[in-house]
């Protein structure tokens, strides 16, 4: 399915470079919706700032940028006038102008597209479309965002940056606890048609992992994050979360939410509760004092353990958004938004022929068709704002949740608290999806 959607991406980014190329690309690439491949190829974008983004973190680079003709502070004779300060190009302060730059690409495409009903609007054509202009769109802010001057444009970005992580962090949570419902359903399923052990074993096995995972990182928190005497906040972050993740797991077992739910149950309270302990962890590592075990791992131009797994687990979740259909799994509304419509515009949606330099119509037809011609398969604008979104959540993960004209300490109280809020968040997001369709049972929550 990956590889199929890949190809379907690839189809469409060989558009940017012309006719030719995009015809012998499709004419190779299996039948996918066109909603789906937008959304790759959106993502692929993403993917590709978040690259640029970490290659200006690489060790070593701030000294080569003195060699480079353009910078203000290079070692060489410096021609013309286009001047960039080095010490701007390397480092926090270029992730935060190149997640600034791409974070305005998406909030002007979700302002275009707000009202957009079916692709039958004439600005479906810039949603889908358009891929080579877009990319020097986002190229050119890029190379401009260098030349805003410093001031307080950091300290005040980095504001935005935490709103909005913290923003994402929500969605993803409403993905994570999404994915946990559809997998265990999914094989639940499985199980119960086919009534296979090797379906159960898996159950079992994946629900035990977690487990094990999970109780693993309390301890793991509890030995590097606190001590005998002191870190008091840290050891009720802790073990308040413990409670928490108890807690939810007993509810999803209670006979009146099996009632409801006869397929919700433990596989997804150990998703859930692995998650949460990584919040608790990435929280934590944002925390003051002599607590904070990993204060000392990293600098302001390397990566950290929890940078990799937040970067991972983000990649995940916009992927998943992608790839994943809204279906009867998708407990929270806001899912529908994030989710394509499963058959939407189904039978309405109209597949191109392909036509030769001579004119000729009816040769081969193109294999990413149009599904939206009765009706978009999501919220276009919704989706925009998303990756506005996960574009400060990158920001604010390669930079350690902390303003990059600090010292080298990974202290950032107000980040600690958001994190800490969104583990929270979490288990009540994920506690309503169980208890809702028993407390309001003339509702559909399907």
């Amino acid at each position: 399915m990956g590889a199929v959607l890949g190809l379907c991406s690839a189809a469409q980014l060989a558009c940017c470079c012309g006719s030719a190329a995009c015809s012998l690309c499709c004419s190779a690439c299996p039948s996918c919706s066109n909603s789906t491949s937008t959304r790759l190829m959106y993502t692929l974008m993403l993917l590709l700032v978040m690259v640029v983004a970490c290659v200006t973190l690489a060790p070593g680079l701030h000294d080569q940028m003195k060699k480079v003709p353009f910078c203000q502070n290079s070692t060489g004779i410096v021609p013309g006038t286009f001047k960039v300060d080095c010490d701007q190009a390397v480092g926090y302060l270029a992730v935060y102008r190149i997640c600034f730059a791409t974070c305005l690409f998406f909030i002007l495409m979700a302002l275009l597209m707000i009202g957009v009903k079916s692709s039958k609007d004439p600005r479906a054509g810039i949603q889908n479309g358009f891929w080579g202009i877009k990319y020097l769109v986002v190229i050119g802010g890029i190379i401009g965002a260098f030349f805003i001057p410093e001031g307080q444009f950091a300290s005040t970005w980095m504001v935005f940056g935490m709103i909005g992580g913290f923003c994402f962090i929500v969605i993803q949570l409403i993905l994570i606890i999404d994915f946990a419902h559809s997998w265990a359903e999914k094989w639940v399923s499985n199980y119960e048609e086919s009534q296979s052990r090797g379906w159960y074993s898996a159950l079992l096995l994946a629900m035990l992992t977690c487990y094990a995972l999970t109780l693993t990182g309390i301890v793991l928190l509890y030995v590097y994050y606190t001590k005998p005497d002191g870190c008091d906040l840290s050891k009720f972050f802790i073990s308040f979360n413990l409670i928490l993740v108890v807690g939810a797991s007993a509810i999803s077992i209670l006979p009146s939410v099996q009632e409801h739910q006869p397929r919700s149950g433990l596989l997804q309270s150990a998703v859930v509760s692995l998650y949460v302990m990584y919040l608790t962890w990435s929280a934590l590592s944002n925390s003051a004092g002599e607590c904070n075990a990993s204060i000392s791992e990293t600098n302001q131009s390397s990566f950290d353990k929890q940078s990799i797994i937040s970067l991972v687990i983000w990649v995940c979740s916009v992927l998943y958004s992608c790839v994943r259909t809204a279906s009867s799994s998708s407990k929270l509304t806001m899912s529908e938004h994030i989710l394509a419509k499963e058959g939407a515009a189904g039978q309405g949606g109209l597949i191109a022929n392909e036509e030769g330099d001579g004119g000729e119509a009816g040769q081969e037809e193109t294999k990413v068709f149009d599904n939206e011609g009765d009706g978009v398969a999501y919220s276009w604008t919704f989706f925009h704002i998303v990756f506005a979104l996960a574009t400060l959540y990158i920001m604010m993960t390669l930079t350690n949740w902390y303003n990059p004209s600090s010292q080298l300490s990974k202290e950032n109280v107000a980040s600690m608290w958001i994190k800490i809020t969104s583990s929270w968040l979490c288990v009540g997001l994920y506690v309503w999806t169980l208890v809702a369709p028993a407390m309001f049972p003339d509702r559909d929550f399907s």
